[in-house]
């Protein structure tokens, strides 16, 4: 008689080791509760531009439904190429050093695929969004993160990045602005960090997936630095510069034998990003720039709202200089930040993310997205209040 079946022995090491998503184990949690005012989700809460949407709607009326190349079509390949070269100073061929990806998180996976062998380091910066440790570790590198801090607005100093470094260190992962603390890094800082990439041969793999949201200041992208275009790869997309969330378009840019190789995974696994949403991609990035500038001055004030309400009530809260997200200390109130969300929600009914969900680092702090209407901003932060004079 044969043994019962074990699905759970089954399944590989290294994703047995992978925890549940902090964001989505919460949010399991809000499901079904009524008249809950969130800030968790990082979705831009502004409906895709109508010319936008119409042009997917064109594009299926016209029964553009098949598969594509699968770098991407040529033409938003080559509106990519035009955007990065006016706006961030990066040159890439459309021909072979953009891919077309199925969000900017499909190209994260992929990047780190191609290039992590089993063993190899990757540096990133956290609190970090959560996907990277484990999108790491199903790669078979090795995580390394590097901690930031509030006291200077959540930058990664390159010096952190220095003393992590070890003869198996491969890769630097950056992401600025950084979700989930609306971290930004000046040109200063990033010339500091690419003295020590190149001093230390790494490769760098960049996330600016929020560079159109910047308040302060030029978005400056490390690729453009001296020597740096040649060992970076460039990610992007269009989920929160056009609120283009459900499109699942982003891409990758880099060296070409990288390219290529992020290429070789992408077609026996995705094949294409869709052509609908391809379509819509090419409208955003030719005729999307003045819905991205109003999407961003909304921001803004939403921003400076809900900073100063943090502030006031005692939770020292740092002003992002870019991203859509407060990240509030919680410290002052002796809770864990898990406990913290989670009697906030049943109390008060406002849905923040524990700092846990964004690594060791993020302990003590609450992440508050503000890309919601002004008006629940301004309900969330007298129920935030309320809670916090009860403590």
């Amino acid at each position: 008689m044969s043994a019962p079946f074990q699905p759970e022995k089954f399944i590989a090491a290294q994703v047995r080791s992978i925890p549940r998503s902090g964001i989505r184990d919460f949010f399991d949690v809000v499901q079904g509760m009524k008249d809950v005012i969130s800030l968790g989700v990082g979705e831009p809460d502004f409906v895709t531009p109508w010319h936008i949407r119409e042009a997917a709607i064109y594009a299926l009326e016209r029964g553009r439904t098949s598969y594509t190349s699968n770098l991407g079509l040529p033409k938003l390949r080559a509106a990519i190429a035009k955007s990065l070269e006016e706006r961030f100073q990066l040159s890439y061929s459309p021909k072979n050093q953009i891919l077309v990806a199925v969000g900017v998180s499909e190209a994260m996976d992929i990047a780190f695929r191609a290039v992590i062998n089993p063993g190899d380091e990757v540096i990133y910066h956290e609190p970090c969004y959560v996907s990277y440790s484990p999108s790491i570790a199903m790669a078979h590198g090795v995580p390394v993160p590097v901690a930031c801090h509030a006291s200077n607005g959540f930058a990664v100093e390159a010096e952190a990045i220095e003393r992590a470094i070890t003869p198996r260190s491969k890769v630097l992962v950056l992401n600025f602005p950084t979700n989930p603390t609306g971290g930004t890094l000046t040109r200063a800082d990033l010339e500091k960090i690419a003295a020590v990439v190149r001093r230390h041969n790494l490769l760098v793999i960049t996330d600016e997936i929020y560079a159109e949201l910047t308040f302060e200041g030029d978005h400056v992208s490390i690729a453009s630095l001296p020597g740096m275009i040649e060992r970076t790869i460039f990610l992007h997309g269009f989920s929160k510069a056009y609120a283009m969330t459900g499109f699942r378009i982003g891409y990758a840019c880099g060296p070409v034998e990288l390219i290529e190789a992020m290429m070789r995974i992408h077609q026996y696994s995705m094949l294409c990003a869709s052509i609908i949403s391809q379509e819509a991609a090419i409208e955003a990035i030719e005729h999307g720039e003045a819905d991205t500038v109003e999407m961003r001055e909304q921001y803004r004030l939403r921003r400076n709202y809900i900073v100063s309400a943090f502030n006031d009530m005692g939770l020292k809260c740092h002003l992002p200089r870019g991203s859509f997200y407060a990240f509030p200390s919680i410290q002052e109130t002796g809770l864990a930040s898990k406990d913290f969300a989670l009697r906030l929600l049943q109390e008060e009914k406002v849905a923040c993310v524990p700092g846990s969900a964004f690594g060791p680092s993020g302990e003590g702090y609450l992440r508050c997205c503000f890309a919601t209407a002004l008006d629940r901003i301004q309900e969330a932060m007298e129920r935030i209040s309320r809670f916090i004079g009860r403590l």
